[in-house]
């Protein structure tokens, strides 16, 4: 206990500082990784005038979980659905900077003098742009929404990736001290191995265990399984070789899939935002000025060579891709700098021993300055693209604008490029998941049986017996499963001479099960016994039960599926009432003046309208938005009355226009926000009705018409005359023909409307 003392008064100094030049930094409207950096650098040992952290191990391991919880939330932020809609355009332009700054940082390193080491961690340094710092940028500049917004954020999802892959190559290298192409290769196919057999496995439990408990999971609950499952996933991803960050990283990316994402993300920002904090402030307490001034010259240059170097990359990786020059331009001036990555890198250098000390205050320098001119690199980025066109001539520019007309092109995707997808998709996944099983009963299983049957046949008949029990549907997979019905039967069909590419490709993948089996059986058996008993024992069993390995494999395909695309679906369900409305109020041009979506938005527990009704907030009559629901806890409420109260975390759903919204926004003071409980929103739908014999409603006011409580719905808007009336008054009377847009239960207001 005698450290807990200098631990407290590290972690008070640490924090009390980074407060104030946060605050700082919030009033001149700069990074607060900026801010906690030179917090550090205040407590740090290099500035003797100020007070002076003690205790540097401590504050070292609590930097190491922060990095944990950084990567952690980066991964909840990522999916690997977003990876694979950021398109082609987006990867090519990463691949093409990524490549293109590491190689010539790695050459920079060496022109400078440094150690090859040092030069390479350089490279990986450079590999990624900060997408704090962009996001912060683009919302300064209101630019988040143009076209070339979405490319600079899907390079951004695909450099991540690549970092994280690019550190555990460098921690590989660093440790081995060796550059065999066939030891990379086999940590990039261990890598990506292990990678897609979490990601399968994590998709098939995870989501269904929170689904399981989601009527036990409370918010306290939920980020305690959450920061569980992401520390225990840390010391699975170290147990096989790889780093803590990936660990980190893999089960935020696994949870970003499931339909509790958002609101894990929501509940570890502040564990995240706290260690992170300490994180970047260690960061800061290695800045030595004595070093940055003797490296002056190097951060000049690593500057200068991310300013042009990621600029250019970027832009000729966008040119390449389809974009077109003005895009292009603007996508590489919004990429020019580096970002926390860059110190998470050069701190793995340090933690291994194989960088030397300055390389991180050259990061730090380097990181700083091109973090201010980020701003005005977007902010110039048009009059940039016009220098270029008087620059250039003017047959490149035609040729330039006639390639991206032509790569941008959406051609249809051939039979034989979906039935060959599919394929690979069989073999990769049951692939992946009989190679786990294989390990797992070589490694485990059977040394398990070995040390507690004496008997070598009888134990390795029993191990046999298991490992194929659980691998035999998957074993049917790959050797039976069709692929695409509708395309395999159009080219089998159709076209004659495509039998006989089929059938190389049906042989292959049955040739691939019976080795995998043949291997796994050897591994048990002698070679004799493998090919003259087991395997035939195999195969007849397969083909015996085909049908049911058959069923119980597209259950558990089924089950995957359903995991995989839950919160998308969740996201989808709740997205609906927004996408009816907008349907029934724009179908035809005559309908633009109605402008109204309807926006989810949660009640912030410290607002002032908390525990008031409807009725007392008036906000119908004063922005003339309508609420369509409230959603509290499991609870719906459709159409809420004017005695209904807000309570806090409340959702809301709230229609309007854009011009009511941006005046209603402030009031209501809260973000928008999706809520992905599993209420049936689908329901709630806006439907029109038109007054005639049948209704009924002619001669009622709006209020004594009864259809609030008929339909359980809000009535939004009519139409008389050509005549358009938004929010009607309670007291207007109904008239023959007039068309009554109302917001409610599906099923009741087509009651309503047939009867």
């Amino acid at each position: 206990m005698g450290h807990l003392p200098k631990l407290i008064e590290d972690l008070a100094l640490i924090l009390i500082v980074a407060a104030v030049t946060t605050l700082l930094f919030r009033r001149i409207k700069q990074p607060l990784v900026l801010g906690y950096i030179i917090a550090g650098f205040l407590v740090g040992p290099h500035l003797s005038i100020t007070p002076t952290v003690v205790d540097t191990t401590n504050v070292k391991t609590l930097a190491e979980i922060g990095v944990i919880f950084l990567l952690f939330s980066l991964g909840l932020e990522f999916s690997f659905k977003k990876l694979m809609r950021v398109g082609g355009s987006a990867s090519i332009t990463a691949f093409v900077e990524i490549i293109f700054i590491c190689t010539t940082g790695y050459f920079a390193g060496q022109w400078m003098g440094w150690s090859v080491m040092d030069s390479l961690f350089l490279g990986g340094m450079l590999a990624s742009s900060s997408t704090t710092i962009i996001i912060k940028a683009f919302d300064e500049l209101g630019v988040k929404t143009k076209q070339y917004a979405r490319v600079v954020f899907g390079v951004l999802v695909v450099e991540d990736i690549v970092v994280i892959l690019l550190m555990v190559l460098l921690s590989t290298v660093a440790v081995t001290k060796q550059f065999e192409g066939t030891e990379m290769l086999f940590t990039v196919g261990k890598l990506l191995f292990f990678l897609m057999l979490w990601f399968i496995a994590g998709i098939f439990l995870l989501p269904s265990l929170l689904k399981k408990a989601k009527n036990l999971l409370d918010e306290e609950t939920l980020l305690i399984l959450a920061i569980g499952l992401c520390l225990g996933m840390v010391v699975i991803a170290t147990q096989v070789g790889f780093s803590a960050e990936l660990g980190a990283f893999i089960m935020g990316s696994i949870l970003a899939e499931t339909t509790k994402a958002e609101k894990v993300e929501h509940l570890i920002k502040p564990v995240k935002d706290l260690f992170g904090a300490i994180f970047f402030v260690s960061v800061g307490m290695l800045i030595d000025p004595l070093t940055i001034m003797e490296y002056r010259w190097p951060v000049l240059w690593i500057t200068l060579l991310v300013l042009f170097g990621k600029f250019f990359s970027t832009a000729a990786g966008a040119l390449l891709s389809g974009q077109p020059l003005k895009q292009s331009v603007q996508v590489g001036m919004s990429m020019a700098q580096i970002g926390e990555f860059a110190f998470i890198v050069a701190s793995l250098g340090l933690s291994l021993g194989v960088t030397s000390d300055f390389l991180f205050p050259v990061a730090v320098g380097t990181s700083a300055i091109t973090t201010f001119t980020t701003p005005y690199m977007i902010r110039f980025s048009p009059k940039v693209y016009e220098g270029i066109l008087k620059i250039l001539p003017e047959k490149w520019i035609i040729n330039l604008n006639n390639y991206a007309s032509s790569t941008q092109n959406i051609q249809a995707e051939s039979n034989w490029k979906k039935v060959f997808r599919s394929y690979l998709n069989i073999a990769v996944s049951n692939g992946i998941i009989l190679l786990a099983l294989m390990l797992l009963s070589i490694n485990f299983l059977q040394p398990f049986l070995d040390q507690n049957i004496e008997n070598d046949i009888l134990s390795s008949s029993i191990g046999l017996l298991i490992s194929f029990g659980a691998a035999a549907p998957f074993i049917w997979a790959l050797i039976a499963k069709r692929p695409g019905k509708l395309g395999y039967k159009e080219l089998w069909l159709d076209k004659e001479y495509s039998r006989g590419p089929l059938l190389v490709l049906e042989i292959a993948r049955v040739i691939i099960g019976l080795l995998i089996m043949g291997f796994w059986v050897n591994k048990l058996f002698s070679a004799m016994v493998a090919i003259l008993i087991a395997m035939p024992l195999i195969v007849v069993v397969l083909m015996l039960f085909s049908q049911r390995l058959q069923r119980f494999y597209q259950r558990l395909e089924g089950r995957f599926l359903s995991n995989f695309n839950a919160r998308e679906i969740a996201e989808e369900e709740n997205a609906y009432s927004e996408k009816i409305l907008r349907k029934h109020f724009k179908p035809e041009s005559e309908l633009v003046p109605w402008e109204a979506h309807m926006v989810d938005m949660q009640v912030d527990q410290n607002a002032d309208f908390i525990g008031k009704n409807l009725e007392e907030l008036a906000w119908r009559e004063k922005y003339g938005v309508n609420i369509a629901y409230i959603k509290r806890g499991d609870k719906l409420i459709y159409a809420p009355s004017r005695f209904n109260k807000l309570l806090p975390f409340d959702h809301v759903g709230i229609i309007s226009t854009d011009e009511q919204m941006q005046q209603f926004k402030p009031v209501f003071d809260a973000t928008e926000a999706i809520d992905t409980g599993e209420y049936d929103v689908e329901d709630i739908v806006v439907q029109k009705i038109v007054v005639d014999e049948h209704n009924k409603l002619k001669g009622h006011t709006v209020r004594n018409s009864g259809i609030r409580e008929r339909t359980n719905g809000l009535i939004i808007g009519i139409e008389r005359n050509q005549e358009r009336i938004l929010n009607p008054n309670s007291q207007m009377v109904f008239e023959w023909g007039d068309i009554v847009w109302i917001v409610g239960e599906r099923k009741k207001i087509q009651q309503l409307n047939a009867t």
